[in-house]
């Protein structure tokens, strides 16, 4: 996939560090010779993601609260401003009170689930709704990341459970609507990942470890596995993928049981 990317640009949302599946889907697709720019929220963060955006010699960043329409409005604005179109956006955003990814699904508060399905599905829409005009002429692919949860019972993983069905969902309907213009929408389904969002789960280390045990494959997905695959969606390589869910698992999500030694 070596070039592939070349001439393309886009923006990634969701780098928290260097362990964030959104840095490793970045610096795929700078390798493969895309030109990217960056969100982030709050000065925190934007002061961890700019020397990893430097790394990838981009300097467009820019902070976003994708619960305010007018800081959406004005991060687009930017940069539609900086460039006249886009190829490509990752939208790698989640969030759950990090209380309620422990325990019993029981005790979701009405809150939470409210901030959980808004911020993690909901968000995805009106990024898209925002990005459409930048790729309407040309075409051009939305990603954003989902997880096994969606359709499985994962301990602990309780209302981001329901966000990440309701994401998956929305996934596909995006697909549909936009498919006439050009504009691929599909999602990546990652094992669990040694990332910032995955350590607020309750019995996040256990369940690293069973699916690295277990997975066909006997290992999780790494960063670059899962920039690969984000390359390959993004690149003229996946013009004809979309409305799809793409597991990078080991394989994990085609067992009914553990393997026979871990039994």
């Amino acid at each position: 996939m070596r070039n592939s990317m070349e001439g393309k640009r886009g923006l990634v949302m969701g780098v928290a560090n260097d362990r964030s599946i959104a840095w490793g889907i970045a610096r795929a697709m700078h390798g493969a010779g895309a030109e990217l720019a960056f969100t982030y929220q709050g000065e925190a963060f934007g002061k961890r993601v700019a020397p990893l955006a430097a790394e990838v010699g981009s300097d467009f960043l820019v902070d976003v609260d994708v619960t305010d329409d007018a800081s959406l409005d004005a991060a687009f604005a930017a940069l539609a401003e900086r460039w006249p179109s886009i190829d490509f956006l990752v939208h790698a955003i989640a969030y759950s009170d990090k209380s309620e990814l422990t325990g019993r699904f029981l005790n979701t508060s009405r809150d939470n689930f409210r901030a959980s399905l808004e911020i993690s599905a909901y968000s995805f829409i009106e990024v898209a709704r925002r990005a459409y005009p930048l790729m309407k002429d040309g075409g051009g692919t939305l990603l954003t990341l989902t997880y096994q949860g969606s359709n499985r019972v994962v301990p602990n993983y309780n209302v981001m459970g329901v966000a990440k069905a309701a994401l998956e969902s929305t996934t596909r309907y995006l697909a549909n609507d936009l498919g006439p213009d050009g504009i691929r929408v599909n999602a990546i389904s990652p094992g669990p990942m040694k990332t910032l969002a995955g350590a607020a789960i309750g019995g996040a280390r256990r369940t690293f470890k069973h699916t690295d045990e277990n997975a066909p494959l006997r290992a999780n997905a790494t960063l670059d596995a899962v920039g690969g695959t984000a390359v390959y969606l993004a690149s003229d390589a996946g013009a004809f993928t979309t409305g799809e869910i793409v597991r990078v698992d080991g394989g994990f999500h085609v067992l009914g049981m553990p393997q026979a030694e871990n039994l």
